[in-house]
């Protein structure tokens, strides 16, 4: 069967490649490993000054590239240059950083000398997803290959032509042949490469059901996961916020990516003062968004990454509705060519709708109504998930409770939700489990080892 590309503005087939068969599979694993053999050796110097070529190589062919994030899944085409923008800054916080997050540490002992060593574990599968096709790969990759590691990138089937480019980026810098390869493979082979005894631990950012398959099958052969998984975060707004920066706030964080972001915001608690009001702006401002070819500037919502999206999110708001919730806006697939879907706004959503159940991956916000800081902090905590929360207030003891109370990996106050190089990105519950980014996401793939010397 062959990987497609299709233009979700339009529907059009772009290219079709076909997938790699066993023999490459295993040209390239036996690559990755003889590979490993050699970058593990290098110094830090030649690592960073190879990771600053790719940086460089990004920033130059930026809009190139950027291009072929939004023909590909059709994110908005100055929303893919930031992209771009922000894995250059990646790269080049992880070349100038690594050596010191990964330097031995000293502990004082019996011993004459004792310290913690860390070592790299080897080739690392990376099984990645389509709504940020090159920053996605990059938070991985960066801190992987500085710290010693080697990627075999599985990417999402839609989009190959930014797995084949983000291979080539890495080859055209200079890391060896093998430090970073693609595999161009469907979903069910992707089993037998992680138990492959030359791949030493897997990281995903995906679908719960995705997480859940991989991390047993690594599980089951006793190697690493890293597991970044859905959200359903939640957007609290109490008396005491800027009112005006969090609504257009809120408008941002959920219509971000078309609303195809793990930690976009998706349910929305506001409490009863400011209700009426936020309820009115919130959808006037969303009804204003503009829908159409993501490569115009003007454009604010583009298409969703596949016609298989586009279906669930409208089964997801049709599900909702009859279930109770009411519609204020939107609701429909928009007629013509490509997967472009209103933007939608629910309220009085039940409980257990798929609304508030489930990861709606498109442009649909839930908003209710709360009585006060402790009920929406409820309300928050009662999901699966636990990815990231952003809460609006200017009252110094919500912030500290929102801080300490929600459940989630990452918490911003008056601020959504965002990943950056310098801060740990992860979730717990059924968001996942490890960490991207920080010093804690170079350090999850590495052999934290004791040295004693007596």
């Amino acid at each position: 069967m062959a990987i497609a590309s299709i233009n979700p503005a339009t529907g059009e087939k772009l290219h079709e490649f076909a997938p790699h068969n066993d023999a490459e599979i295993e040209k390239r694993l036996k690559r990755a490993w003889a590979a490993f053999e050699k970058h593990r050796r290098e110094p830090f110097s030649r690592r960073a000054e190879i990771m600053t070529s790719v940086a460089s190589l990004l920033e130059r062919e930026k809009e190139e590239l950027a291009r072929t994030i939004t023909l590909e899944m059709g994110k908005l085409f100055r929303d893919s240059v930031a992209e771009i923008e922000k894995c250059v800054r990646g790269c080049r916080y992880y070349s100038e950083n690594a050596e010191r997050f990964l330097e031995d540490e000293p502990a004082q002992t019996g011993a004459r000398r004792s310290y913690v060593h860390y070592e790299p574990m080897g080739p690392v599968l990376a099984i990645m997803p389509w709504n940020f096709p090159f920053w996605q790969v990059f938070r991985f990759a960066a801190p992987a290959l500085m710290a010693g590691n080697v990627g075999i990138l599985k990417h999402a089937a839609n989009v190959p032509q930014c797995a084949l480019a983000i291979e080539q980026l890495f080859c055209r810098a200079g890391f060896d042949e093998g430090v970073f390869q693609t595999l161009l493979i469907e979903a069910k082979q992707a089993e037998k490469i992680i138990v492959d005894p030359r791949i030493k631990a897997v990281t995903l950012t995906g679908s719960e059901r995705a997480g859940s398959a991989v991390s047993s099958v690594a599980a089951r052969e006793i190697k690493k996961s890293v597991l970044e998984l859905g959200g359903s975060d939640p957007f609290i707004v109490m008396p005491s916020a800027d009112f005006g920066l969090a609504v257009s706030t809120a408008v941002k964080a959920r219509m971000v990516n078309t609303g195809q972001s793990c930690i976009a915001a998706k349910r929305f608690f506001i409490a009863d003062k400011v209700y009426d009001d936020f309820l009115n702006k919130f959808v006037e401002q969303v009804r204003s968004l503009k829908v159409g070819d993501p490569m115009d500037e003007t454009t604010e919502i583009g298409p969703l990454a596949t016609e298989q999206i586009l279906n669930g999110v409208h089964a997801q708001v049709q599900k909702s509705i009859a279930a109770g919730a009411k519609l204020l806006t939107g609701g429909n697939r928009i007629a013509g060519p490509g997967f472009f879907y209103e933007p939608t706004v629910l309220v009085d959503v039940p409980k257990d709708s798929p609304a508030l159940r489930e990861e709606v991956f498109g442009p649909v916000a839930a908003v209710l109504r709360v009585r006060n800081a402790e009920e929406a902090i409820e309300l928050a905590n009662d999901s699966t998930f636990g990815l990231g929360a952003s809460a609006w207030t200017n009252d110094n003891i919500e912030q500290e409770l929102f801080a300490s109370e929600l459940q989630s990996g990452m918490v911003f106050i008056n601020s959504m939700v965002a990943s950056d190089p310098r801060l740990p990105f992860g979730g717990v519950k059924r968001s996942g489990f490890g960490r991207e980014l920080g010093t804690a996401g170079i350090r999850e793939f590495m052999n934290v080892k004791t040295i004693w010397i007596a």
